[in-house]
C-alpha cells in the first residue's frame, strides 16, 4: 500500500455500517475512501467532515488566550489541529455487499482508485443491453461520470425532492435525455408548462395540450369538475344515479344506431343536461332503457345546485371539453418525451386528467402483460410534477389514490413513477416511501428532510445535515438505481 493513498486511521467505536477516522490530510464531504475489513478491501463515503483542536476548545473565553497560544503554535510550526470524518461502510466494490464485521481502530483509510470508482459508477448492461442514464458527475470526484440503472429505476420508482430553483426541472430533463437516447417512452406532467421547449435525445417532445371527452370520463372525474364535493352526499348520490342511468341509454342508442364518437358524446352531455334541468325543475325524469322505463325522484332543492354546477361546468372548462377528443394515451409516442402540458389548467383539471391519464395507462401496461391488443407496448416512466398538490397528505384526490396503485403495481407492468416536489412534507407519505430511489438535492426545511429521511432506508443524519449546504444542480442520489449512495453534480 502507497504511504501517499493513505488519508487515516480509524479510531474509536465502528460498526460494520459506520466508523470515524482522524485524518492525514483534509477529507472532502462525498469522497471515497477504501478500507480493508477481514481480508477483503471495502468502499467508504466521508459523510461528515470535523476540525478540532485539543487546546483551543470551547472551554476558551478570553481571545488573548488564543492570540498567545497562536504565536507560540507559529514559532514552533506546528498547528495543533485535527480533522476526523465519519464514514459510511458502502460495502465490496466487486459484489456490493456490506461487511458483517467492524473495521479495528487503528485501521488504514485510503484513497479510493478512480479506476474503482468508474467501475462502481459506471454503465450498466442487462443481457448484454446497455440499460444505463447518465446524471451527472460525483462532487469530490469530478473525473468520475455516474450512470443509474434505468430498469431499476422504472421498477422502484423515483423521487425528486428539494427546494424551489435547486435544480429540480434539470434533473428531469437531464434524466428524460438519457432515457430517450435508449430508446425509451417518457410521460412528463408538466404543471407549469416549463419542458416543451428543449430537444430530449435530439428529438423533439410530443406535446400533448389535453382535451377531456365527457363520455371517458367516470362519474368521479366529473363529480371533481363539477365541484360536487365528498360532503355533498345527496348531489353526489343524486348524480351517480343520473350518470349510471344516462351512460346506459347513450350506449343502447350507440349499439343501435352505431353512433361516432362525437354522436356519443355529444348524446351524453345533452341527456345529462335535460335530465338534470328536468329533475330541478320537477324533481322526477323518466328515460326508456331496453323498453322499460327508469323514473328518478328526487326533491328540486338537490337537483338544482347540481343542474347549476353540470352548467357552470360546461361554461369553465369549454376550452378543454371536446365531444371529438380520443383517449389522453393514444397520443403518447415511443422513444421521445410526451409533454402533457397542465400550465392553463386548474387545480382540479389538473387532478382529473392526471388521474385519468394514469389510470389509462396502467390498464393499458396490464393488457400488454396479458398479451392483449394495446395502444402502449412499452415501459414507461411516469413523471409527475408538483407532486405534493395532486397526491397531498391531508386531504383526497384522484391522482392520490391512482399514483398510490401505480406505486403498488405499477413495477408488475413496467409502469414507473417519479415524484417530484418542492414540499416532502406535504407528500403523500405512502406514495413517497414506495419511491425506493431518491435524488435529494437542497432541502431547508427540517420538517421536509424529517419527511424525506422517514421515507429513505439510507439517509444518514450526517447527509441530511448537509442538504441545506448543496449548491444548485447538486444532489444526493440514493437508491437501487446506483450500486452505491452518491453525492453528484447533475
Amino acid at each position: 500500500m502507497s504511504e501517499s493513498r493513505i488519508v487515516g486511521y480509524v479510531v474509536g467505536e465502528a460498526t460494520p455500517i459506520e466508523a470515524t477516522f482522524i485524518a492525514l490530510k483534509p477529507p472532502r464531504l462525498g469522497q471515497y475512501v477504501t478500507l480493508p475489513i477481514d481480508g477483503r478491501e471495502y468502499l467508504a463515503m466521508v459523510q461528515a467532515v470535523i476540525c478540532g483542536d485539543v487546546i483551543l476548545n470551547e472551554e476558551i473565553h478570553d481571545p488573548n488566550v488564543v492570540k498567545k497560544i497562536k504565536k507560540i503554535r507559529a514559532e514552533k510550526g506546528e498547528t495543533g489541529r485535527y480533522l476526523k470524518a465519519r464514514l459510511m461502510i458502502l460495502g465490496d466494490a466487486e459484489t456490493f455487499r456490506k461487511p458483517r464485521i467492524p473495521p479495528s481502530p487503528g485501521t488504514e483509510i485510503c484513497e479510493a482508485d478512480i479506476e474503482i470508482l468508474n467501475k462502481v459508477f459506471s454503465q450498466y448492461t442487462e443481457d448484454n443491453v446497455d440499460v444505463s442514464v447518465p446524471i451527472g458527475t460525483l462532487i469530490a470526484h469530478p473525473e468520475v461520470k455516474v450512470h443509474l440503472n434505468v430498469n431499476k429505476l422504472l421498477s422502484r420508482h423515483l423521487a425528486i425532492l428539494a427546494v424551489t430553483g435547486a435544480g429540480k426541472s434539470n434533473t428531469v430533463a437531464v434524466l428524460t435525455d438519457g432515457i430517450v437516447k435508449l430508446g425509451g417512452c417518457v410521460v412528463i406532467f408538466d404543471m407549469h408548462s416549463e419542458y416543451g421547449s428543449a430537444k430530449y435525445g435530439n428529438v423533439d417532445p410530443n406535446i400533448i395540450r389535453p382535451k377531456l371527452n365527457p363520455w371517458y370520463l367516470s362519474v368521479e372525474e366529473l363529480m371533481v369538475l363539477m365541484r360536487i364535493y365528498e360532503t355533498h352526499y345527496r348531489q353526489r348520490s343524486l348524480f351517480r344515479r343520473v350518470y349510471k342511468t344516462v351512460k346506459s341509454y347513450v350506449e343502447e342508442k350507440a349499439r343501435e344506431e352505431k353512433l361516432t364518437l362525437r354522436e356519443k358524446s355529444q348524446m351524453f352531455i345533452e341527456q345529462l343536461e335535460s335530465h338534470l334541468e328536468r329533475l330541478s325543475e320537477r324533481g322526477e325524469t323518466e328515460i326508456t332503457i331496453k323498453n322499460s322505463e327508469s323514473k328518478i325522484k328526487t326533491k328540486r332543492d338537490i337537483a338544482f345546485p347540481v343542474y347549476d354546477k353540470f352548467c357552470a361546468f360546461m361554461d369553465e372548462y369549454k376550452g378543454v371539453v371536446s365531444m371529438d377528443a380520443d383517449e389522453i394515451t393514444k397520443c403518447i409516442r415511443c422513444s421521445c418525451a410526451n409533454i402533457i402540458e397542465l400550465g392553463e389548467l386548474d387545480e382540479n383539471a389538473a387532478d382529473v386528467v392526471v388521474s385519468h391519464t394514469l389510470a389509462h395507462l396502467l390498464i393499458e401496461r396490464k393488457k400488454h402483460k396479458l398479451g392483449l391488443e394495446t395502444s402502449i407496448q412499452w415501459p414507461l416512466l411516469a413523471v409527475i410534477e408538483e407532486a405534493h398538490i395532486l397526491a397531498p397528505i391531508d386531504r383526497s384526490t384522484l391522482s392520490k389514490y391512482v399514483i398510490g396503485r401505480i406505486a403498488r403495481e405499477g413495477r408488475k407492468f413496467g409502469l414507473g413513477l417519479c415524484l417530484v416536489s418542492q414540499r416532502p412534507k406535504s407528500l403523500d407519505p405512502m406514495a413517497l416511501s414506495q419511491a425506493n430511489n431518491m435524488i435529494i438535492l437542497r432541502l431547508v426545511e427540517p420538517n421536509d428532510q424529517k419527511h424525506v429521511q422517514a421515507a429513505s432506508e439510507t439517509l444518514s443524519n450526517e447527509l441530511l445535515a448537509h442538504l441545506p449546504a448543496l449548491n444548485t444542480g447538486e444532489g444526493i442520489i440514493i437508491g437501487m438505481m446506483t450500486n452505491f449512495p452518491a453525492l453528484v453534480k447533475i
